[in-house]
C-alpha cells in the first residue's frame, strides 16, 4: 500500500508538470513545495483538510480519464475544466485558511486565474511513456476492491496473500528471459499413482465414501467451476459425466490434481514453462516488437503468449523437465496403466521428458545376455514415444538404494546451469513460477564469502486439511521448512539439503559427487548427504523465503509412523557415516555444536528424553510400591525442601509433548500473527495434539535407537 501511494503521488506530479506550462506549472510546483514543507514541519494534518482527499481523487480520476484518450477539441476543453475543478477543490476545500492565504499572496497565479488563462495552455500527452503513466494512474485511482471481489476459496486467498507479501521481500532483480540462467527440474518416480482411474474414484471405503465424493465435498467451489468448464450444470449427476470419454478424462485429471499424484507434480512444474513464455512474450511487447511476438499471424488475445513461436522457443531453451521413471520400460512391456498415463502426460506436456532404464535381452553363443540402457524419450506428434538419447550402461545400475540410483542414472539428461530436485508428491503455482528468474540470480550473488551452491526453497504443505493427524504433521513440517531452515541457513550456516525442492548449482555438483548418494543402508536418507557433500567441498547453502512450492505429506497414523521411522533410522545411519565425522572434525566449535543439535543431536537428545521418562516412571512406581514416597514427601514438607518436592512432581511428563511443538508455535506467530496463532494452537490442544507429538517422540526414539544398536535401516514405503 505504501508503494502504491508513493507511486500515485509521483505520477500525479509528473503528469501535471508535463501537460501544463507557465503559471499552471508554477501552481503545481508551489503545491508540491507546500506539501514537502508541511512534511518537514510534521504539520500536514493542520495545513491540509485530509478528509477532502476524496474530492481530489475524483477530480484527478476525471482528468486522467480524459487524457488517456486521443486528442480532440472537446476532450481538450474537458481536460481544462477538470484541471480548473481540481484547482477549486485544492484552493477552497483542501488548503487550510493559513495555507490558502499564502497561496492568494502569489499574485501571478491569482491574476492568471481571474483572467481565465491559468490553464489555457495545455500540452496534450503525446509521449508513449507518459500515456502509459496516465493509464496506470487511472487504473490505480479507479480500482475499488470490495468484499465481493475477495476470493471465497481459502486456498486462493492463501496463495494471493503469500504472493503479495513475497513481493516486498528482498530478492535479486530478474534478467530478461534471453539472459537468465537455464535450468532443469528433476523428479524421481517409481510406481506411485500417476492418474486416478475411474475405478479408484468410484471405489468406496468401509464407510461407504468414494474418493470422488470426498473430493466433491472438501472442494465444493472447485467442483462447481469444473462442471462449468466442461459445460455441465451445477446439479449434474456423476453418472452423466461418464457418458463422454473426454469428460471422463478431464474428471480423472481434476481429481488427480487434488491428490498426491505425478500428474499434479507435472502440471505444477510445467508452470515454469508457461511463466517463461509469458515473460518472454511481454518483454517483446514492451520492447515494441509485438509483431515478432506474434509473427504476423492473427491470434486471439487470450492465447497470444502461448502460441507465440519465439516465446515458446525461448522457454524451451531455458527450461527442461525430466521425470526419471526407473521401471517405465517394464511397465510398458507389461501394459500397466501407469505406463499409459505417463505417455498421456507426455502428450499433454510437450516439454516433458521421461528417463528410464531399458533392459534388453539377447541370445549369444547359446547364452542369454542382458544389456542395460539409460534412455530419454518424449512424445512425438503422433503421441508415440520418440527416443532422444540412449546410453549403454556397464551393468545393472541398481546396486544401491533405489531412489538415489534412479536419480543418478538420469542426471546426465538434465541441461542448464541449475537443477531443481522435485519429489513425486509436490506441486507448484503459476505466480511462484514467475519468480524463478529472480531465484536463479542468487547464484550470481555472494552470500558471505562465496556464491551459493544450493538454494533452499520453502514449502507449503497442502495436505493439512485432510484430518487432524495430517494437520499436526503439516504444521510440524511447515515450521521446519520455514522458520527452522531459515535459522539453519542464517546465522547458523548449517543448513543441509533435506530433500526437495532445493535448486542445485548443476555444474558444481555433477563434477563433485552428484546430488544423491546411493550406498545401501548407510544412505537411507539420501538427500541430506548432498548437503554434507556440498559443505565438505567448500559449498555454500542458503535459504530463500520469497518463493515456495507445494508439498504433500503423510495423512494417516500408520503412514506418519512409517515416515518418522524411516527418517529416524536414516539419522541413526548418519551417526555412523564418515560424512558426519568429517564435518565434525572441520567445523569450528560453535558451528559444530549447531550442526550436532540440528542433525544427529536432535534424535540423540530425544532418545535421552524418552529414557529419562522411563527411569522416572519406574522410580515413581518403586517409591509408590515401597512406601518410601510418602516418607520423602513428608520430609520435604517438614524441611521446606522445594527442590525435593519438585523432583517428585510428575507434571513435566505431560509437558514433553508440548515442548516439541514450540518451534511450530513460533512459526504460527511469525506466519499468521499472534491472535491466529493462539486460536490455531488452542484448536490443536482440543484435538489432543500433545498425545500425537508424544507418540511421535516415542516412534523416533525406537527407530533411532534400534538403528544405533542393530543397524539395518531400510526404506519404508508409506504408500503415499
Amino acid at each position: 500500500m505504501k508503494y502504491a501511494v508513493e507511486e500515485c503521488y509521483q505520477s500525479i506530479k509528473s503528469i501535471l508538470i508535463a501537460i501544463l506550462e507557465g503559471e499552471g506549472r508554477m501552481w503545481v510546483e508551489r503545491i508540491f513545495d507546500d506539501i514537502k514543507g508541511s512534511m518537514r514541519r510534521k504539520s500536514i494534518q493542520d495545513d491540509f483538510q485530509l478528509s477532502k482527499l476524496s474530492l481530489v481523487i475524483s477530480r484527478l480520476t476525471a482528468l486522467t480519464g480524459v487524457l488517456k484518450k486521443e486528442k480532440s477539441i472537446e476532450l481538450e476543453k474537458g481536460a481544462i475544466r477538470a484541471i480548473q475543478d481540481l484547482y477549486d477543490v485544492i484552493q477552497y476545500d483542501v488548503y487550510s485558511l493559513d495555507m490558502r492565504g499564502n497561496l492568494d499572496e502569489w499574485n501571478e497565479i491569482s491574476k492568471a486565474r481571474a483572467e481565465g488563462r491559468l490553464f489555457s495552455i495545455l500540452k496534450w500527452p503525446q509521449d508513449p511513456e507518459l500515456k502509459v503513466l496516465i493509464k496506470r494512474l487511472h487504473s490505480l485511482l479507479t480500482i475499488k476492491d470490495s468484499a465481493a471481489n475477495v476470493p471465497k476459496n481459502l486456498e486462493a486467498r492463501r496463495r494471493l496473500e503469500y504472493f503479495t507479501n513475497s513481493l516486498f521481500m528482498k530478492m535479486p532483480e530478474a534478467k530478461p528471459v534471453s539472459e537468465m540462467l537455464s535450468f532443469s527440474v528433476f523428479t524421481p518416480y517409481y510406481s506411485e499413482t500417476v492418474l486416478y482411474s475411474v475405478a479408484e474414484l468410484q471405489k468406496k471405503n468401509e464407510d461407504g465414501i468414494s474418493t470422488l465424493f470426498y473430493l466433491q465435498k472438501i472442494f465444493p467451489d472447485e467442483w462447481r467451476n469444473f462442471l462449468s468448464r466442461i459445460g455441465r450444470g451445477e446439479n449434474a449427476q456423476d453418472s452423466e459425466l461418464f457418458d463422454s470419454a473426454n469428460d471422463i478424462l478431464e474428471l480423472r485429471f481434476w481429481a488427480s490434481y487434488r491428490g498426491q499424484t505425478l500428474a499434479r507434480t507435472v502440471r505444477g512444474m510445467m508452470y515454469y514453462r508457461k511463466a517463461l513464455m509469458l515473460q518472454s512474450y511481454m518483454e517483446k511487447i514492451a520492447s515494441g516488437d509485438a509483431e515478432a511476438a506474434r509473427t504476423g499471424s492473427v491470434l486471439p488475445e487470450t492465447q497470444g503468449f502461448e502460441l507465440a513461436p519465439e516465446a515458446r522457443a525461448q522457454a524451451d531453451l531455458k527450461f527442461t523437465y525430466v521425470v526419471t521413471c526407473q521401471i517405465y520400460g517394464k511397465q510398458k512391456e507389461d501394459q500397466k496403466p501407469e505406463a499409459a498415463d505417463i505417455a498421456l502426460l507426455m502428450q499433454r506436456n510437450e516439454a516433458l521428458r521421461v528417463a528410464y532404464i531399458d533392459i534388453v535381452e539377447s541370445l549369444k553363443d547359446g547364452k542369454t545376455h542382458t544389456e542395460f540402457y539409460s534412455k530419454l524419450v518424449k512424445a512425438d506428434i503422433h503421441g508415440k514415444d520418440m527416443e532422444i538419447y540412449s546410453i549403454k550402461l556397464p551393468g545393472n545400475p541398481k546396486i544401491g538404494e533405489g531412489k538415489p540410483e534412479n536419480q543418478n542414472h538420469a542426471i546426465v539428461f538434465t541441461r542448464g546451469s541449475a537443477v531443481q530436485t522435485i519429489d513425486m508428491n509436490q506441486d507448484n503455482y503459476f505466480e511462484e513460477a514467475l519468480k524463478m528468474r529472480n531465484l536463479l540470480e542468487e547464484f550470481n550473488c555472494k552470500h558471505g564469502l562465496r556464491h551459493p551452491t544450493i538454494l533452499g526453497v520453502r514449502e507449503h504443505v497442502f495436505t493439512g486439511s485432510v484430518s487432524s493427524l495430517a494437520s499436526f504433521m503439516s504444521n510440524q513440517e511447515t515450521s521446519f521448512v520455514t522458520l527452522g531452515q531459515r535459522v539453519l541457513a542464517s546465522p547458523l550456516k548449517v543448513r543441509m539439503h533435506y530433500g526437495h525442492p532445493d535448486v542445485f548449482d548443476r555444474v558444481f555438483h555433477i563434477t563433485r559427487g552428484g546430488i544423491s548418494k546411493a550406498s545401501r543402508i548407510i544412505n537411507i536418507s539420501e538427500d541430506i548427504y548432498a548437503g554434507f557433500n556440498s559443505t565438505l567441498r567448500q559449498g555454500n547453502i542458503t535459504h530463500h523465503e520469497y518463493i515456495q512450492v507445494g508439498k504433500g505429506r503423510d495423512v494417516g497414523l500408520n503412514q506418519i509412523a512409517l515416515f518418522e521411522g524411516k527418517v529416524a533410522g536414516g539419522n541413526g545411519e548418519q551417526v555412523l557415516s564418515r560424512d558426519v565425522y568429517r564435518l565434525g572434525q572441520l567445523f569450528d566449535f560453535f558451528r559444530m555444536m549447531s550442526f550436532y543439535f540440528t542433525t544427529v543431536g536432535f534424535y540423540f537428545c530425544t532418545m535421552l528424553t524418552v529414557l529419562t521418562v522411563y527411569i522416572f516412571l519406574y522410580g515413581k512406581a518403586y517409591l509408590a510400591l515401597s512406601g518410601v514416597g510418602e516418607t520423602l514427601q513428608e520430609r520435604a514438607n517438614i524441611s521446606d525442601n522445594t527442590a525435593l518436592d519438585a523432583a517428585l512432581n510428575t507434571q513435566f511428563l505431560f509437558q514433553i509433548g508440548v515442548f516439541t511443538a514450540v518451534p511450530m508455535i513460533l512459526g504460527f506467530i511469525l506466519e499468521q500473527g499472534f491472535l491466529r496463532a493462539v486460536v490455531s494452537f488452542a484448536t490443536m490442544q482440543f484435538q489432543l495434539c500433545s498425545v500425537f507429538f508424544t507418540f511421535s517422540l516415542g516412534t523416533r526414539t525406537h527407530y533411532f535407537g534400534r538403528t544405533i544398536l542393530h543397524g539395518g535401516a531400510r526404506a519404508i514405503s508409506s504408500n503415499r
